[in-house]
């Protein structure tokens, strides 16, 4: 069975990304298979803007990714990129801790005008850390996400059937096996 970590990349805790980031966590409780969670707003922020690689937390993160071999990445898109939260924190991975593990990143942004984010903007960074098993990314819009009551939300069925989708497309028992690919699904 594969080793999963979901990188949550939102400096909010109040925030539709929640929705995404329990849909694939019920996803993967659904199938059997138990994943690792980095949520990088938790990480001590001084170690993050000071880049102290030597940071306890950051190297224990650190560690989960090096154990998986997939990886979820979630991320709210902020002025046409991914958060810089994400970005801190994926400063201080290693060089090439992405090599050899399959990555799904997952957005969610408010206009389609920011659609390409995860290939022109999140992709390059990936890459630049050896990452060669992308899968297509998705895509969710923000009305997509419906706040229902303290910090809990619900994906309408296009956004929830299209999340599924690419977690299906993950497999399993060989990752570097899963769909490749460049292009969002939307």
């Amino acid at each position: 069975m594969s080793n999963i970590t979901i990188i949550s990349g939102s400096p909010s805790e109040e925030t539709r990304l929640n929705g995404v980031f329990q849909e694939v966590l019920n996803y993967f409780h659904g199938i059997g298979s138990t994943s690792e969670i980095i949520n990088v707003r938790e990480l001590p922020p001084e170690a993050l803007i000071q880049a102290k690689f030597d940071c306890k937390e950051i190297l224990e993160a650190n560690k989960k990714v090096e154990n998986s071999n997939i990886i979820v990445i979630l991320t709210p898109v902020y002025k046409a990129s991914f958060s810089g939260v994400l970005k801190t924190y994926l400063d201080l991975l290693p060089q090439n801790s992405l090599e050899d593990k399959t990555i799904l990143p997952i957005a969610v942004g408010g206009t389609f005008g920011h659609l390409l984010m995860i290939d022109y903007a999140l992709k390059p960074v990936l890459t630049t850390l050896g990452a060669t098993h992308i899968l297509k990314g998705v895509y969710v819009l923000d009305n997509q996400v419906k706040k229902i009551s303290d910090n809990r939300y619900e994906l309408d069925s296009e956004a929830k059937n299209r999340i599924t989708t690419s977690l299906n497309s993950l497999n399993f028992n060989n990752p570097s096996l899963s769909t490749v690919g460049v292009d969002i699904t939307i």
